[in-house]
């Protein structure tokens, strides 16, 4: 009987656990479609959180916090990257993270003039193919996706990105 017990459980928590992820767009979903893209949000280059992407980068990253968006009918994860050099020249683009299949894409960039600039035809592209810059796979390690699944909430994303040491 205790065997029993001790089964029903196990069962239960393995369920308990795992539960929320099954519940996230997937691979192996043949239908999955890519829901309309919000335009680009408004961001604040005094307010970007730092991204970590390589300690050789001739560039720092950073995000804004009040552009993150995770999309509930697609999965993808949205947001503004800037990209700075030493100079003070800025690359600042759109972009969105597909953590089912470890893709990204990026939708806009922002020009000198102060307009957003869509990407003529915006593809997904992996983030482990060789680039030279892993921004996307770097924001997805920190923080916005959970394996193959997107953060539970945007706070989280925030946290982890602002304390990076704090994954488990």
């Amino acid at each position: 009987m205790k065997f029993k017990s001790a089964f029903i459980f196990f069962l239960t928590l393995l369920l308990g656990v795992t539960g929320p992820a099954w519940a996230q767009p997937t691979l192996d979903n043949p239908d999955w479609t890519e829901s309309e893209v919000p335009p680009p949000p408004i961001f604040d280059v005094n307010k970007l959180i730092p991204v970590d992407v390589s300690t050789s980068a001739s560039l720092a990253y950073g995000v804004d916090p009040s552009t993150i968006h995770i999309s509930n009918s697609d999965g993808i994860v949205r947001y503004v990257i800037v990209a700075s050099s030493t100079s003070g020249a800025r690359n600042v683009m759109y972009e969105g993270i597909r953590c089912s299949t470890g893709e990204f894409k990026t939708y806009a960039m922002y020009s000198p003039n102060g307009r957003w600039k869509p990407v003529a035809h915006p593809e997904w592209r992996s983030m482990f193919d060789n680039m030279p810059s892993k921004h996307a796979l770097r924001l997805a390690q920190a923080g916005i996706c959970d394996g193959r699944t997107p953060a539970l909430s945007v706070d989280a994303i925030v946290t982890r990105l602002k304390n990076p040491f704090s994954r488990p």
